[in-house]
Formats: C-alpha cells, sequence, structure tokens
C-alpha cells in the first residue's frame, strides 16, 4: 500500500485500518496543513472511512470573508480554487477527500477549504469527505 493524496489512496488506508496514517502523511505534504495534523495528535480521535457527503451540510471556515474564522486573503483564496477548478475539469485528478469534525450533531470543514469552493462554484453538490469526532478519555 502506497500512500497517495487520492480519494482511492485514503479509501484504501481505511480498509487497512490505517486512515490516521494517511490523514497526517496528507496534511504533512500535499495538504500543507501541518499544524492541523500536529492539533489532531493532542488527543484521541476517531475517523470515519470517506463517505460521499453532501456539501451543503457544513461550510468553509477559511476564506476571504469577514467574520469568518480563518481569514485569508481574497487574490490568495481565489487564485487557488480556480487552480483546483481547472484541475477537477480536466478529469483526471483523483482529489483528495475534505476532512470535516462532528462534534455535537454539527459538522465543521477542517481541511479543503479550496477545494470545498473549487465544489461549488462547479455546482457539484457532494464529495467525499473523512470524518472526525474527539474521542473521550
Amino acid at each position: 500500500m502506497n500512500y497517495k493524496p487520492t480519494t482511492t489512496s485514503a479509501i484504501e488506508f481505511a480498509d487497512n485500518d490505517k486512515l490516521e496514517e494517511w490523514i497526517h502523511l496528507f496534511l504533512c505534504n500535499e495538504g500543507d496543513n501541518k499544524p492541523f495534523s500536529e492539533g489532531l495528535k493532542l488527543e484521541p480521535r476517531k475517523y470515519y472511512s470517506p463517505i460521499l457527503m453532501k456539501l451543503d451540510l457544513f461550510e468553509r471556515c477559511c476564506g476571504p470573508e469577514e467574520g469568518i474564522k480563518y481569514q485569508i486573503s481574497e487574490s490568495g483564496f481565489n487564485a487557488n480554487v480556480n487552480a483546483i477548478m481547472s484541475k477537477y475539469k480536466n478529469g483526471d485528478w483523483d482529489m483528495p477527500p475534505l476532512i470535516i469534525n462532528r462534534t455535537d450533531g454539527k459538522y465543521e470543514l477542517n481541511d479543503g477549504n479550496h477545494r470545498f469552493e473549487a465544489l461549488k462554484k462547479l455546482n457539484i453538490d457532494e464529495f467525499w469527505v473523512i470524518i472526525w469526532e474527539s474521542v473521550s478519555k
């Protein structure tokens, strides 16, 4: 089993009880979100194999809007979204799943905000997600 930054690879790792390993490999490499990876390691978590989920069940937590949890520049955000849209429209990219947290029955998108926005702009209403939850000690 070789790691790749794809949904297919995440499913393969999940099928072999190694989804957490895939998540950290992704976040520390192509996902470029090492702080999130380090935060996940701070306490026990439960990870669920990638599933198709409606995108309207959660929202971005990162973007250029005022009042959003993690605000970034509009030009940088839009450039990344446009690049993802182009890559996805080519049809040969097995885009990695989005990573979301479930707490108290609510979902928060933690990783994949640019991918999420690209999917929404492409009028795609569902995509692969990995759901994680904190585990009580």
